[in-house]
């Protein structure tokens, strides 16, 4: 998958969050880098294809987001 994954340190959840924008409410965490990747691809591909089983437009991925 080619969307974009924002990746930070949680002190309060003491865990790596990694969040991806463009599937709302898509997030995972894990204890190690390796740990938070792995997570984030399966909740990645649940969010999809839970979004097909119910009929949600599922966005196309388009890479680097921009912010202000």
């Amino acid at each position: 998958m080619k969307y974009e994954i924002i990746i930070y340190w949680s002190e309060e959840d003491d865990s790596y969050i990694a969040e991806v924008p463009e599937l709302p409410g898509c997030m995972a965490d894990g204890k190690t880098y390796d740990e938070v990747m792995k997570n984030v691809q399966v909740v990645m591909t649940e969010w999809i294809e839970t979004a097909r089983e119910i009929g949600r437009d599922i966005p196309e991925a388009k890479g680097k987001l921009m912010y202000a």
